[in-house]
């Protein structure tokens, strides 16, 4: 196995890079990574290597986000969360039609694995090889699930416009 330090040079950015995704700041995205790997160092007997480690690292991130989520949402106005939602991409073509908060809730509405992966790109900036990466699927799997989920976002923005 690699050393602790060799660990955290090869997926800290990786790891950042999703948590960037979730948080869309970048101060907590740190907060949030420099967490990841304290649980991993505390858990990595847990790690028994039947996913990749980035992907591992990533469920661990994921997990302490959603812990932060639950935390936050109890002191956190609305408007600040409402802020949070608004989604800005490469793939502005989507939302030049129609509202940002309609497109996520259009992209709340998709099935695992669209949902993630149009997530990860949209939001994170993520490329495809990243999200990949990310999900333990090759960078071509990352390109067809956003092709599909956009496809299903583009179908029912056309359905609210007629």
């Amino acid at each position: 196995m690699e050393s602790l330090e060799e660990i955290y040079q090869k997926h800290a950015q990786t790891v950042y890079a999703f948590l960037l995704s979730r948080t869309r700041n970048q101060d907590l995205a740190e907060e949030l990574t420099q967490e990841t790997f304290f649980q991993a160092v505390r858990t990595i007997d847990t790690f028994r290597g039947g996913s990749k480690l980035s992907t591992w690292l990533c469920g661990i991130a994921k997990n302490l986000w959603l812990a932060h989520l639950r935390e936050s949402r109890r002191t956190q106005p609305l408007e600040e969360t409402a802020d949070m939602a608004k989604a800005s991409s490469p793939e502005e073509e989507l939302s030049l039609q129609w509202d940002n908060l309609e497109i996520l809730k259009l992209l709340h509405g998709l099935k695992e694995p669209a949902r993630e992966v149009m997530y990860l790109r949209l939001i994170g900036n993520l490329t495809f090889g990243q999200i990949g990466e990310i999900m333990g699927k090759s960078e071509n799997w990352a390109r067809v699930n956003f092709y599909r989920g956009k496809e299903i976002i583009r179908r029912e923005a056309e359905k609210h416009e007629t």
